[in-house]
């Protein structure tokens, strides 16, 4: 029996969460940005999920289910693997009258999730009769499609496509690329990796060719900072590794996380290591890179929008402006000053005229500030820290150099975040006065 399609209007309304490992991982995302108020319920959670609550965006209860979670839900999801527990969830939810998604069996669920894709303000999603794989190949033909639709017209997915395709959506049409494009030549025998830049936040910034990626992989290895709506997309069977880095959290250390890219690539699998950013912008990309070429792994990297330019850019920073900025330095400050590991010259930098942007700086930012007037630079140059950029959490907040330390505590401003030192911070007006939009809004 086929289901009936609904789109379900959850701002504001409470959704149960029952599970905290890669499954609710790859479901939360897409609930925030709904709305959602997400109750979660596990005694653990992955680090991307305790950041979504250390962050107070998903409320989390420490501890097993109890039937009294489903009061005042208006949806369940059950994320675990145990079928016993999972039976018992979906059983109250059931006597509740209250629908429930059941990732381990979508048979005994009275709800399915479907296959989706977004593009701007089109989503789309397929459930295809309870077949999960038909079901994703459907929407990744629709996927490839929806950015060439006219905005107007008769039969847009036909022009869009310059014919119509044939009924069996796993034969590729004219135009359409075949599947595995876009990773490196492989022996027999081994599998791949793509190190893939997601972008700063959006999910709508990640390439083409990295999407496609994501799409094709076998295995999905994810940094806590990469878009997490993409997760929701990923291929039914692909398996999720959790590798967040969170700072001075939880962490998968970088030789682990080697050792996986690695392992799974040699068992034949094309891996996907999906990173906030790009890889190569203090990502890591460069080392894993060596660790797969050590290990005869065929590995390809493709580049990802940098938060360092398009996080200003959504705050309406331009990092350079003619006859204001002619120089541009990105640097860490993940280590303070005179940190003995420290590889920042920062009296060096006190010394420049142009645009600093600092990532991974807003633990150490009061001493930053402090390090770079001390050694000239003006305490009056205008400074800007932004938190969650291109996203619907995006906050900024100014003030000089000397101040920004004390603004963002009173703000309340936690990572992650990138501070933009110089003038340019202030040559434009504030962005509502030209895009009619405020920090965070219109912002997936």
């Amino acid at each position: 029996m086929n289901p009936y399609p609904l789109g379900l209007m959850l701002h504001g309304r409470r959704v149960l969460v029952v599970g905290g490992g890669t499954v609710a991982t790859r479901r939360v995302p897409a609930l925030l940005e709904a709305g959602a108020d997400v109750v979660l319920v596990a005694p653990e959670l992955t680090p991307a999920l305790r950041a979504l609550a250390d962050d107070g965006r998903i409320r989390w209860e420490n501890r097993t289910f109890d039937q009294s979670d489903v009061d005042g839900s208006w949806l369940v999801q059950v994320a675990v693997n145990d079928p016993v527990v999972a039976a018992q969830v979906s059983a109250v939810a059931e006597r509740a009258r209250v629908f429930c998604v059941r990732a381990d069996d979508r048979h005994a669920a009275s709800a399915w999730t479907p296959a989706v894709t977004r593009h701007g303000p089109v989503t789309v999603a397929v459930t295809a009769g309870g077949d999960p794989r038909r079901a994703m190949a459907v929407r990744d033909a629709v996927r490839e499609l929806l950015p060439k639709l006219p905005q107007t017209g008769r039969n847009p997915i036909e022009s869009a496509a310059g014919e119509a395709r044939s009924p069996d959506v796993g034969q590729p049409t004219a135009g359409r690329r075949p599947a595995g494009e876009g990773w490196p030549a492989r022996r027999a025998g081994v599998g791949a990796v793509a190190l893939v830049g997601a972008g700063p936040g959006d999910p709508e910034l990640i390439t083409v060719r990295g999407r496609r990626l994501i799409a094709e992989a076998d295995v999905v290895v994810v940094d806590r900072l990469a878009p997490g709506l993409l997760l929701d997309e990923l291929p039914t069977e692909a398996e999720l590794i959790d590798a967040s880095k969170i700072p001075y959290g939880p962490s998968a250390t970088q030789e682990a996380i080697n050792r996986v890219l690695v392992e799974k690539a040699l068992a034949g699998r094309r891996v996907v290591r999906l990173k906030g950013g790009d890889p190569y912008l203090f990502g890591r990309g460069g080392e894993e890179v060596l660790a797969c070429v050590e290990a005869g792994v065929p590995v390809t990297v493709v580049p990802g929008v940098t938060s360092a330019l398009a996080v200003p850019g959504a705050a309406g920073i331009p990092v350079t402006h003619r006859g204001v900025a002619h120089e541009l330095v990105v640097v860490s400050g993940h280590l303070p000053p005179g940190h003995p590991q420290s590889l920042v010259d920062w009296p060096a930098l006190a010394r420049l005229r142009g645009t600093v942007c600092i990532l991974m700086g807003l633990t150490h930012l009061a001493a930053i500030a402090a390090e770079l007037v001390a050694h000239g630079r003006p305490a009056h140059t205008p400074t800007a820290v932004v938190r969650a950029g291109t996203t619907g959490g995006q906050r900024t907040v100014r003030a000089d150099l000397s101040s920004i330390a004390a603004t963002v505590e009173a703000a309340g401003l936690t990572p992650p975040a990138v501070v933009v030192i110089g003038d340019v911070v202030d040559v434009l007006p504030r962005i509502g006065a030209w895009t009619g939009l405020t920090d965070g809004a219109g912002q997936p």
